[in-house]
């Protein structure tokens, strides 16, 4: 039986209408979810049934490039963008792992996130994590509530995972990338990965999922992903040997290609790329 996730009448939380953090939950495994979202998440999963599988490899991107910025960069700090439902090792955790001491912002406007954060950060190192009430298109709103735990004038990594996709064309995702990209120091790094359309069942799946009442979300083309690194500047990290380029999130770097790399590639693209701020 799944629990209650939160107090909808404390939080603001709506269980009539699907969720697009409860319905990634759902597909996660986890428990965080109302019938209403694992109705969305099947329905979405009988139109394109490799959804739980991108997922599952989002979320194993998230930690390879976490721990590779953390221990093969020296990256000390992390801004997570659209952080979404806690799920089994979150950016801080896996940072403070490859690298003891390093800097966690989240960064959320959705109330059912924000109770979650509360609970998740009682049990997180005092100083080192943080959570932000904020959009993710006012970066302006962000930087300053960021700095009371980020130094700005040291290299950061930025991970916008799952969150460009809900920027409608109108509303310039390549133009967020960018002001990150200029803003951030030397040496910083951004890791992007969002969904594309390769098949026509994650078209149609993705268009019914638009009309649920969920946050709708734009599937764009690989090329379109790619120009938000060629576009800003981005210096591409090697992925590894599926590269070079963008890849899908489960052939980014896989550090145990048996477990971390299966089958085909899914249909999203991921890359972390490296800061050059003008001299």
């Amino acid at each position: 039986m799944t629990r209650n996730p939160a107090n909808r009448d404390n939080a603001g939380i709506d269980d009539t209408v699907p969720h697009s953090a409860r319905i990634w939950n759902y597909w996660l495994g986890g428990k965080d979810n109302y019938p209403v979202d694992r109705e969305a998440g099947d329905r979405y999963f009988r139109d394109y049934p490799h959804i739980v599988d991108l997922a599952k490899a989002q979320r194993l991107f998230l930690q390879r490039a976490v721990r590779h910025l953390a221990a093969g960069r020296g990256i000390g700090q992390f801004l997570d963008l659209g952080t979404g439902l806690p799920a089994v090792d979150n950016t801080h955790e896996v940072a403070q792992r490859a690298a003891p001491g390093a800097r966690t912002v989240y960064v959320d406007n959705d109330p059912l996130v924000l109770v979650h954060a509360r609970s998740l950060l009682t049990s997180a190192p005092e100083d080192l994590t943080d959570y932000i009430e904020a959009d993710a298109r006012d970066p302006d709103l962000i930087v300053r509530r960021a700095a009371r735990t980020l130094d700005f004038q040291r290299p950061v990594a930025v991970m916008m995972l799952g969150i460009l996709g809900h920027i409608p064309e109108s509303g310039d995702a390549r133009g967020l990338v960018d002001w990150w990209a200029h803003y951030l120091p030397d040496g910083s790094y951004i890791a992007i990965c969002d969904g594309v359309e390769l098949t026509c069942g994650r078209g149609a799946a993705q268009k019914t999922y638009n009309t649920s009442g969920a946050a709708p979300y734009v599937l764009r083309e690989p090329a379109q992903i790619a120009e938000l690194f060629t576009f800003t500047g981005l210096e591409l990290v090697d992925p590894g040997p599926a590269g070079p380029g963008l890849v899908a999130p489960n052939h980014w770097r896989p550090e145990h290609p048996d477990v971390d790399c299966w089958g085909e590639a899914v249909e999203a693209r991921a890359g972390v790329g490296r800061v050059h701020a003008p001299r």
